[in-house]
């Protein structure tokens, strides 16, 4: 009988350890929620908001594995993270890589995305009329997008992802690496 209660709290304790074990993110939620039950608003909103951040940082950071490879006869520099918190424009979560070729032509790719103010870009993308004011409308894949004179593209994946290539390379080296992006992958997040 002793046996089985030790094994029913051994049980008991496996089960918990997710708990135990809670990350920053679940950590601040329940701070927020201990603060606002405790009637302490300004505790309870600044765990939220520090929450949201570290949602936007673990978002910016998905966004990393979802930048191209460098291409053949390219190299590709340390992705770079950031993220704003909603106060601050509407918040946004952001991952970019710089891409150098032999002859020292580059190309950025970034993802922003958790961004009210790309909510307000994709419809202007979504109008043609609109979008061709804004430069050449052309098709990365099944997506509709932007090109500018300098071959620079923009495109909105999903109303909610932003997807910029830029940089001194030509044309055609911005397209292949729009076209490298998985944006399969990147409507699902």
């Amino acid at each position: 009988m002793r046996f089985l209660r030790i094994l029913c709290g051994v049980i008991a304790l496996a089960a918990a350890m997710p708990a135990l074990a809670a990350d920053d993110i679940l950590d601040s939620i329940d701070a927020a929620r201990k603060a606002y039950q405790a009637g302490d608003l300004a505790n309870a909103k600044q765990s939220l908001d520090t929450a949201s951040q570290l949602i936007a940082q673990k978002n910016a950071e998905g966004f990393v594995k979802l930048l191209p490879a460098p291409l053949a006869g390219w190299k590709a520099d340390d992705a770079q993270t950031s993220a704003v918190g909603a106060s601050i424009l509407g918040g946004a979560s952001a991952a970019s890589r710089t891409y150098t070729n032999a002859k020292g032509d580059t190309v950025d790719v970034s993802i922003t995305g958790d961004s009210a103010m790309i909510m307000q870009f994709a419809p202007l993308l979504a109008n043609p009329a609109l979008a061709g004011a804004m430069g050449k409308l052309i098709r990365v894949g099944d997506q509709r997008a932007i090109q500018s004179r300098e071959g620079d593209i923009i495109l909105v994946v999903a109303n909610k992802f932003l997807v910029n290539v830029q940089g001194s390379a030509d044309a055609a080296a911005k397209m292949s690496y729009a076209q490298a992006i998985d944006v399969a992958k990147l409507s699902k997040l």
